[in-house]
């Protein structure tokens, strides 16, 4: 087995290959003067299962590309069995026609992966569950709700939490977290009365004198959550903090999280993060790689992935 770190998040890569107790493989992956990736293997990966660790987060063009050439370049190598490790599936958003003349991206992707030589692929929660079904290749998504329910079991008292959804597509998501601390489920209801009008903020359970917790799969601008956040608050919420798996933290979101009420902002680090988010006292990172690790190993032993997620 090896494995193979692209640009997108060398301090996760490194903390997998520290979790398994080997080296990453010699390679050099660069650029031309005209942006064009290069890459390069220094070692032999002939007959190896090999697996490339790279997210497609911003600039996710250019990652993406990184992952398709690494892939390119391994099946040119003759490796045995190539497994893309996606911690965080660019794209994912884009999983189904939002209205007339637009793609499905998210299946684009999965099927230039697939074209460019992967055996299989290792991602973390997806958006949409069912975009495994994309691939034509074996796909494993690998939750992080167990590694952010021991975070929150650490951090928080459980006699006074509420895990609450920020929209009705995440609530099966947040119900398995709460069924898992056994505490209460709230959920965000978002409405648009008009275009260009606010949304409404419509609270289903009584948060009333509860600390709430609110659960999902991104964060993007931060909009979305520190509106729930206020909406929460303004239903008698005492505390809200958010347990989000990937940070994508665009735009004005740090901004937004700190002058915001959430008290903290926990996420996983899936997406490797500029300084401007390290720096921020209310924002948390919660490491995935002894996670991600034991997926590679019992995919290369040709062991039971599922167990990971009990």
């Amino acid at each position: 087995m090896k494995l193979l770190a692209g640009n997108s998040n060398r301090n996760l890569a490194q903390a997998i290959a520290d979790h398994l107790d080997m080296p990453l493989t010699r390679s050099q992956v660069k650029r031309f003067a005209d942006n064009e990736v290069f890459v390069v293997i220094e070692e032999n990966v002939r007959g190896e299962d090999v697996f490339v660790i790279q997210s497609t987060s911003y600039p996710a063009n250019d990652n993406l590309m990184e992952l398709l050439i690494c892939i390119d370049a391994l099946v040119r190598a003759s490796a045995k069995r190539i497994t893309a490790v996606m911690p965080y599936f660019g794209y994912a958003r884009q999983d189904r026609k939002t209205g007339g003349r637009t793609p499905i991206s998210a299946k684009l992707v999965a099927n230039m992966i697939t074209r460019a030589g992967a055996d299989r692929v290792l991602t973390m929660d997806l958006h949409a569950g069912q975009i495994q079904g994309f691939f034509d290749i074996p796909t494993d998504n690998l939750v992080a709700t167990p590694v952010l329910a021991q975070d929150i079991k650490e951090n928080y008292p459980r006699d006074n939490l509420m895990i609450v959804s920020p929209d009705v597509g995440g609530v099966v998501r947040a119900r398995t977290l709460a069924e898992r601390l056994g505490v209460d489920l709230a959920i965000v209801d978002k409405r648009r009365p008009r275009a260009g009008e606010s949304e409404v903020m419509n609270i289903i359970g009584d948060v009333s004198g509860r600390h709430c917790i609110l659960f999902d799969d991104i964060v993007d601008s931060g909009g979305t959550l520190v509106n729930a956040a206020e909406a929460l608050i303004k239903n008698g919420a005492t505390e809200v903090s958010a347990y989000i798996s990937h940070g994508v933290l665009s735009g004005p979101a740090v901004q937004r999280v700190t002058d915001g009420p959430l008290k903290e902002l926990v996420i996983t680090d899936s997406i490797d993060q500029p300084q401007r988010v390290i720096d921020c006292p209310k924002i948390r990172s919660v490491a995935v790689a002894p996670l991600i690790g034991e997926a590679i190993r019992r995919i290369a032993n040709e062991e039971s992935v599922s167990k990971l997620f009990d």
